[in-house]
């Protein structure tokens, strides 16, 4: 017999809509099992049984009722740390934050929400999500459910051990250098970076650098693109914003389209010097490669779209995010070291430098973004190598040692959080010890839709949902 977390996100909503099961027995169902299993796979740092439950009691009254339904009415998900959610503590990883209760729900939450998902609490992060690891000292480390001694990655590792252990079919995720990708990558996800604009990330959030976006990670093509359907839009008053899709048209019926003939331009040299590429990522890479040929694409080895001249500017923009961290002055020792490290190298950046590297990283992407027109989509790894070992990135000191070591894994992903360009995690390869390595399709600017069609395709022609940890 099918058990409840077997099925998709999809899959239980049609089943909620026909009765075969109640939203009350889906969210019963998954708490049962973050209570066996999330501790082991530091997926939650606060779990919200109550309200969930009230929600999902809820939920079940409209189904009796019998009027219009939301498309994910009753499917339980998860909200990343980073976002607020009012009446619940929303902590960003940090132990500064611990008591923190927000009095307003981030326009995402509302709007997954509003599409009939309840939340089953808040997922684990780092702290204030700068690093590309999620192992804060709040919470036990995410770890990824295909081997517990290896990290979950980040910043979205709760996100991703927690659909990955099948504790929610899917949940939101953030992403400002690789965040939802990574840890798709080494959890066996689907994972969306969606365009800059794609998702709102107000009311609050000003994310006056253009990096970050919020999407969703999921186990399958079409659960993420209906997940990214109900998140996709702006606040009035945002400061940039995608183009929507054409009247009528979702990005889960793209799921249902086929990509036709791509021209697809790969590259697998990292930006970041002296990182080196594992064997196994190579090979999956190849792999991906002749998957795609095998489907009718045409595929075209090019340069990096961008070089590592643009790395110092990134990093002084990275930084400069931890400069209006709410840390009082008499805090900032109770920060950890990498936190500490990134406020104090950001403080440094004088206004005139801050926004030479601003300038610069958006003359560099204009570049990049023309270099690479001719192609519709572009593949390279997502992660220099497979899953890490706890405290891997801790080997060689904390602070600046540790960020060198997260330049060397994650040397791929923040290039399009730079040019603002959709981007995929697909989990098609795995090592020959079972360790998931994602590949990364990046599309044109604001062409989710057709990223979205060719990993539909891609998934039909090798499928991995399947695929599971032993621990599932």
């Amino acid at each position: 017999m099918t058990a409840l977390h077997d099925l998709s996100a999809l899959e239980q909503a049609a089943a909620v809509r026909r009765r075969e099961v109640s939203p009350v027995e889906l969210v019963e169902h998954y708490l049962g099992r973050i209570e066996a299993s999330g501790d082991a796979v530091g997926a939650f740092i606060t779990v919200t049984a109550d309200a969930a439950l009230e929600q999902a009691r809820a939920a079940q009254d409209a189904v009796a009722a019998g009027g219009a339904l939301p498309g994910l009415h009753g499917v339980p998900t998860a909200i990343k740390d980073l976002n607020l959610t009012a009446g619940v503590r929303t902590t960003f990883g940090s132990a500064l934050m611990t008591d923190f209760v927000p009095d307003v729900d981030d326009f995402v939450v509302a709007r997954l929400r509003a599409a009939g998902t309840i939340s089953l609490g808040k997922t684990n992060t780092p702290e204030f999500g700068f690093p590309c690891y999620t192992q804060p000292t709040i919470a036990p480390p995410a770890r990824t459910p295909w081997d517990l001694g290896r990290l979950a990655a980040g910043s979205s590792g709760g996100a991703g051990a927690a659909v990955a252990a099948g504790l929610v079919p899917f949940a939101q995720g953030s992403d400002g250098g690789g965040s939802i990708r990574s840890p798709s990558s080494v959890c066996g996800l689907y994972g969306i970076k969606p365009a800059r604009g794609r998702v709102s990330g107000g009311p609050i959030g000003g994310n006056v650098t253009g990096l970050g976006v919020i999407g969703p990670m999921a186990r399958t093509v079409r659960d993420a693109a209906a997940m990214l359907d109900a998140m996709a839009g702006p606040m009035p008053g945002d400061p940039y914003w995608a183009a929507p899709l054409p009247a009528g048209e979702t990005f889960l019926g793209h799921a249902g389209r086929v990509p036709g003939r791509l021209r697809i331009g790969r590259y697998i040299d990292p930006v970041v010097p002296g990182a080196v590429v594992d064997p196994a990522v190579r090979r999956a890479w190849e792999d991906t490669s002749t998957l795609l040929a095998s489907l009718g694409h045409e595929i075209e080895d090019i340069d990096p779209p961008l070089t590592e001249e643009v790395i110092p500017h990134f990093e002084v923009v990275w930084s400069i995010g931890a400069t209006t961290l709410p840390v009082r002055p008499d805090q900032v020792d109770q920060l950890e070291p990498l936190t500490q490290w990134m406020r104090e190298k950001g403080m440094s950046a004088t206004v005139a430098q801050a926004l030479l590297s601003l300038g610069a990283l958006q003359q560099h992407c204009r570049g990049a973004i023309a270099a690479t027109s001719a192609y519709d989509v572009l593949l390279a790894p997502v992660c220099t190598l497979p899953p890490r070992p706890l405290d891997w990135f801790f080997e060689d000191g904390l602070g600046a040692p540790d960020f060198e070591r997260q330049k060397q894994f994650s040397a791929y992903t923040a290039v399009f959080n730079m040019t603002g360009q959709p981007a995929v995690s697909i989990p098609l390869q795995w090592t020959s010890d079972g360790l998931p390595l994602g590949m990364m399709l990046v599309g044109r600017p604001a062409d989710e839709a057709t990223l979205i069609a060719l990993s539909a395709q891609l998934e039909a022609a090798q499928p991995w949902a399947q695929r599971r940890p032993a621990m599932w």
